[in-house]
């Protein structure tokens, strides 16, 4: 035995004993290592725990009990989940060999306790995605609160939990004649670091169950922002298609659709197969796969199974009809797939998954099985209907000439020296720094502003690639094409990870912060646009890797005497012209001669902003000042607004909108919107304050000979006012005055010291990440805005017209 010479390690083995072993009870090992359950305790662990909840809602629709399931984000970050499903049981655990359980709510040991559930044995739940069993109640163990209510058995049972220990026995509440699970969390923040969820990763998510289980209707409202969608396909997958090839011309008319249930020779279980595929004219794929409605968005045995089946039925249909002009010419997978928008939906009893997070099927037995079913099927297809297989394998020989015409393409420019990473073009100057994870570049637009980055950086870690004018449209184009743009060809060589699927090689990437810094105008806004499109057309990796950031540059230089600011946004720049209007400003209400002045007229001046603010979105939904002023009377805040072709309803309470809901699922052809008032008590609360404060609100619009307000300035000037509008109106005039605002349109208005300390210095810039949080709407959104159709992005332009802030006329 060796000798241990460390007298250190000699007394901590002496001191480690029985008493030094741990045992974490309930879930508390959760919240010592929350990673383990949801994947990580940053954004995407976050939106895990949503995941997980709506997954047991899920369940329930994969067992025929559940329809409908509405998630709601509140301003305050917490979340609710609720579904018309089962409900939870809550009666008391009787059959369990631990006697601490014994006699207990299930409820709560659901709640509770990890690999407590109904998916073990197969009778409650024949197919689920949360078969881990940890799913609710790590959610509940990572809230710093949870709040859930049981409708069942026409009773309504509630219990609430503080950081996953109940607060009080599960209780009875009321009666109810409805059925289902309502979950309402607030992540601890003590764990997360971040609670703010995003929208579109949720929506993201939630379309695709939308999708994949036909008939349910899903909906999420987020009340930070008023946006909200409402998801409810009956097509199921083939619908998913179709939405996938939206504003693309499609190469056949309808999806090939296959649904097919096989079982396991070995166990005699039964796993069933659905797949949807279209082609469209375009150069990219587009390919979901999902296990148990779980999306395995690294694929595994479902998906090898169907790409190396279709590819082989397109190989051999290719050839039995003499397709090919040169025999000897090779289709590969990767042609096959150019311009394909497929769904792949594996559902069985026992899928192994990767850990917790689920993000690729690992079962192999479910290869051969795909292979075979989609082989009969497909193949079946392309026999039967000859236009639309032609259609598609002449797509893909163009496809495999192109590809071939590309790589010839590369080694033409990589033999000039265009593409190869020994010989760096000319007008990058690149870093001394030779660690990729320490190298940032700077993308910018045109040498002026290039001079000045250049003079800027830090030329240790930091370089700059000037690009001259504007990047050619890859949407438009295929990669043989691409690669005549001397601009990409610099960038790709520039980025050194190569390109196409065959070459690029993210591990390759010269640099890990890849930071795109062009002028806040149309021009830069477009050229930003451009490099965004390559990036998520021919280097997605990079996106998904985290590398791509867009330089936030101040909108504003503030210059007030001799004393200079630069801020980044509009609430900035309206927070200090607020401040140093309260220094020089009294109000004064007439009807009563009380004064504001200094913090007291700075925080009732932000108030009645936000107030205005939120009156602008009402009046958007034909709710105003007058309408609240009643509702308040009557002393009841309507929730939603109905409309429908004849008219517009209004509904009050939660039992309204249950009868509402039951009521549309079952009539159809009902052509309804409806619009969730969430601005309505938050509008109400601000109301009360500002009014508890001594400012009275009877006026929003002038509607008296008097005035009801007078505003005095330091400079002796005295304004008479009507309405509170007019104060919103008025402050911001007087607050710009004396005050010099340059805006910001373009780098080059900056000299490299400005430049360094706003934009590029580490440790006082902000940066963006791009971060593909919803990969289906991106999809759509650059296919609408930056492809071959006109008439979608005239409908996106004008749909979105009020939404523009700073336009650049």
């Amino acid at each position: 035995m060796a000798k241990n010479e460390n007298t250190n390690d000699v007394n901590s083995q002496e001191n480690y004993g029985a008493d030094k072993i741990q045992i974490l009870e309930g879930l508390e090992a959760v919240r010592k290592r929350p990673a383990m359950y949801i994947g990580s305790t940053g954004i995407s662990g976050l939106h895990h725990l949503v995941y997980e909840v709506v997954d047991n809602s899920i369940d329930e629709v994969l067992g025929g009990y559940c329809k409908n399931i509405d998630i709601m984000i509140h301003t305050d970050c917490s979340v609710t989940v609720t579904d018309d499903g089962r409900g939870i049981p809550v009666d008391a655990m009787k059959d369990v060999k631990d006697a601490k359980y014994k006699g207990k709510s299930a409820l709560e040991v659901v709640m509770t306790t990890l690999h407590a559930g109904g998916k073990f044995d197969g009778k409650a739940y024949k197919v689920s995605g949360g078969l881990h069993g940890v799913g609710v109640s790590v959610v509940n163990a990572l809230s710093e609160w949870l709040e859930v209510t049981v409708n069942r058995d026409g009773k309504v049972y509630y219990q609430k939990y503080i950081k996953g220990k109940p607060e009080e026995n599960v209780k009875v509440t009321g009666k109810t004649e409805e059925v289902g699970t309502i979950v309402t969390f607030k992540a601890d923040p003590g764990i997360f670091s971040d609670l703010n969820f995003s929208f579109d990763t949720l929506s993201n998510r939630l379309r695709e169950l939308a999708f994949l289980n036909p008939g349910t209707k899903i909906a999420i409202i987020d009340e930070r922002d008023d946006k909200e969608h409402t998801f409810n396909y009956e097509g199921g997958i083939a619908s998913f298609v179709k939405y996938l090839n939206t504003n693309k011309d499609v190469l056949h008319p309808e999806p090939v659709f296959v649904s097919k249930v096989k079982k396991v020779d070995e166990t005699g279980e039964e796993v069933s197969l659905d797949l949807a595929l279209q082609y469209n004219d375009g150069y990219s794929e587009q390919l979901f796969s999902f296990a148990n409605n779980i999306n395995t968005v690294e694929g595994g045995t479902h998906v090898s199974g169907f790409r190396s089946s279709l590819t082989r039925i397109i190989n051999d249909y290719i050839k039995k009809h003499g397709m090919l002009k040169n025999p000897d010419f090779n289709i590969t997978g990767e042609d096959c797939r150019e311009g394909l928008a497929g769904v792949i939906s594996i559902k069985m009893p026992n899928p192994q998954f990767e850990g917790q997070t689920k993000t690729k099927l690992g079962n192999s037995e479910v290869e051969g099985i795909v292979k075979s079913l989609v082989t009969d099927t497909l193949g079946v297809f392309f026999e039967e209907t000859p236009q639309v297989a032609s259609k598609i394998c002449e797509k893909i020989i163009n496809a495999a000439e192109a590809r071939e015409a590309a790589r010839k393409a590369r080694e033409l420019t990589r033999r000039k020296g265009a593409l190869d990473t020994a010989s760096l073009p000319g007008k990058l100057a690149d870093c001394s720094e030779r660690d990729p994870e320490k190298c940032e570049i700077y993308i910018v637009e045109g040498d002026s502003a290039g001079g000045s980055a250049k003079q800027a950086r830090d030329r240790s870690y930091q370089a700059i690639l000037p690009l001259k004018g504007k990047i050619i449209n890859v949407e438009k184009a295929r990669i043989t094409k691409v690669l005549t743009n001397d601009e990409i060809r610099v960038l790709i060589t520039a980025i050194g990870a190569g390109i196409g699927e065959e070459e690029f090689n993210v591990e390759k990437t010269r640099y890990h912060k890849i930071i795109i810094m062009t002028d806040a105008d149309v021009d830069g806004a477009h050229i930003r646009t451009l490099l965004l499109t390559f990036f998520f057309r021919q280097m997605k990796p990079l996106i998904d890797k985290g590398y791509i950031y867009i330089a936030q540059p101040p909108l504003y230089k503030i210059k007030k005497e001799k004393k200079e600011m630069y801020l980044e946004t509009d609430d900035q720049l309206q927070k200090f012209l607020l401040e140093q209007l309260t220094e020089n400003v009294e109000l004064e209400q007439l009807t009563d001669k009380k004064e504001f002045t200094g913090k007291t007229l700075y925080t009732m001046l932000r108030e009645l902003i936000e107030l205005n603010n939120l009156l602008k979105r009402l009046i958007k939904k034909n709710v105003k000042w007058q309408d609240y002023q009643e509702y308040s009377k009557k002393g009841k805040m309507p929730l939603y607004k109905i409309i429908s072709e004849d008219e517009v309803s209004f509904i009050y309470n939660e039992k309204e909108w249950r009868d509402y809901k039951a009521k549309v699922s079952t009539e159809t052809g009902l052509a309804r919107q409806v619009k969730d008032l969430w601005e309505l008590p938050k509008l109400d609360s601000l109301v009360k304050k500002i009014q508890a404060a001594g400012l009275d609100l009877s006026y929003y619009e002038r509607s008296t000979e008097k005035p009801v307000y007078r505003i005095k300035t330091a400079d002796g000037d005295i304004i008479d006012l009507y309405s509170f509008q007019q104060i919103i109106d008025t402050i911001e005039t007087i607050a710009r005055k004396n005050v010099n605002i340059q805006r910001y349109k373009g780098l080059g208005e900056m000299n490299p010291e400005q430049l360094w300390e706003t934009t590029m210095d580490p440790v006082k810039r902000k940066l963006l990440q791009v971060r593909l949080d919803d990969a289906v709407e991106a999809e759509n959104i650059f296919t609408t805005l930056m492809g071959d159709k006109v008439e979608p992005r005239r409908l996106f332009i004008e749909s979105h017209a009020l939404e523009v802030r700073n336009l650049d006329i």
